[in-house]
């Protein structure tokens, strides 16, 4: 059973094209949806090794933002975006790991997950394999996350854990 539709900031986007995932996103949800803001921070760099595979997936996704943006002054402007969007598609999800953002959208009532959240729903429907290696290959390539909560996603798919 897929989760309705996702709206999504570009820093998730861009740890699951680093691991060649994003069809993750289309094996959990109906629709997926990037505002405008999200889109250029995607495309901004045509020398990104990542590029095509970002604008091939999400070309066909971008929905415009009707509303006025107030919230970019406590946020960035792809965060208040998704944030924007995900109210007016009344969407399922917003997928989105910045702390600050997350805690501003989760208290005006979005339905926040993540990307390691959502890496151990697609584990839990075998979407994909051991996610220490992923974790590992995220690490490595500079997209932090914090280690206490990869650990528990680790134990809680039997899996090893970082020292």
């Amino acid at each position: 059973m897929k989760h309705g539709i996702v709206v999504a900031d570009s820093g998730p986007l861009f740890s699951l094209a680093l691991i060649s995932r994003l069809d993750i996103l289309n094996a959990l949800f109906d629709e997926v949806k990037i505002p405008p803001a999200v889109w250029n921070e995607l495309i901004f760099d045509r020398s990104k090794p990542d590029y095509w595979q970002l604008y091939n997936f999400f070309n066909s996704k971008v929905n415009p933002v009707t509303g006025v943006n107030e919230l970019a002054f406590v946020m960035d402007y792809g965060e208040s975006e998704s944030v924007l969007l995900y109210k007016e598609l009344n969407a399922h999800f917003l997928l989105i790991d910045d702390r600050k953002a997350r805690k501003i959208a989760e208290s005006m009532k979005v339905n926040c997950i993540g990307l390691i959240g959502l890496l151990s729903i697609a584990k839990d429907k075998d979407l994909i394999g051991p996610l220490r290696p992923v974790f590992e290959k995220l690490l490595q390539n500079k997209r932090y996350y914090s280690k206490e909560l990869l650990n528990t996603i680790l134990l809680a798919h039997g899996e090893a854990t970082f020292a």
